[in-house]
């Protein structure tokens, strides 16, 4: 798949070629949806309360007098019998309770399948990807940033995937942060539960080559045998050739 590749002033400065079949050749629309539902559900911070008759606020002054009255007995107005009183059973969740967990090489698997549904695009908007040669600012602008978005005809909500150098994404990134429809993320984060939730998807050639070929391309046994990033094997190594702590020196003095 040859996917062209636009300046920031919208023209077409060459293409880039992209392996269908490393991105899943077809679009696999369960495991998206899988997918999308683990992110979404672990965004929810658990906070779901309802209170008990102890911890409803209010006076615990006695209704009406214990007898004489013919009603039966009752202390406070925060019983779970009245209206406005606490919860017999109250609910007490946290965010463990949401958390949906996915097998990673099934999470990089949809994360590139979706980057595949969004190149092949849909017959109103056409391919939904667009890859910039180079997102360089010379000084923050929002102004700037506009210019390109129009350019590039997105006239819906955009993604846009910064490098996750802070220093080479410090002037886009303050220059898109006032823009309305428009979402900053880096690129090396880049998951489908962003993809989809966005009409457009903005990323320069480096970045996308470089997700591409990164942990993200591990959708087999080497993630786990021997992965790619912080957890990889080289790191280990470096690790265990450490001396711990407190430990004395071979040869050392005594």
């Amino acid at each position: 798949m040859d996917v062209p590749v636009y300046n920031m002033q919208g023209q077409e400065v060459g293409t880039m070629s992209i392996d269908e079949q490393s991105l899943g050749g077809t679009i696999n629309a369960d495991l998206i949806k899988q997918a999308y539902v683990r992110y979404h559900a672990n965004l929810r911070q658990g906070s779901a309360r309802s209170l008990t008759r102890g911890e409803v606020e209010g006076s615990t002054r006695k209704i009406y007098r214990q007898k004489g009255t013919g009603n039966a007995r009752h202390g406070a107005k925060y019983a779970p019998i009245f209206k406005g009183g606490g919860h017999a059973k109250a609910k007490k969740r946290v965010r463990e309770d949401y958390h949906l967990d996915m097998p990673k090489k099934m999470r990089r698997k949809a994360n590139r399948n979706a980057l595949l549904s969004k190149l092949i695009g849909s017959e109103q908007f056409g391919p939904e990807v667009r890859i910039i040669e180079s997102l360089d600012f010379d000084k923050p602008g929002t102004k700037a940033f506009k210019s390109m978005i129009e350019a590039l005809n997105l006239d819906r909500s955009a993604l846009v995937a910064l490098s996750p150098d802070p220093e080479k994404s410090q002037n886009a990134r303050l220059s898109a942060r006032n823009l309305e429809g428009v979402t900053l993320c880096r690129s090396d984060q880049l998951n489908c539960f962003e993809m989809l939730n966005h009409r457009y998807l903005v990323i320069s050639k480096p970045d996308l080559e470089a997700w591409l070929a990164g942990p993200s391309s591990q959708t087999g046994k080497e993630a786990k045998i021997d992965p790619m990033g912080r957890g990889s094997s080289g790191v280990r190594r470096e690790r265990a050739a450490r001396p711990k702590r407190g430990a004395a020196a071979v040869g050392g003095d005594a």
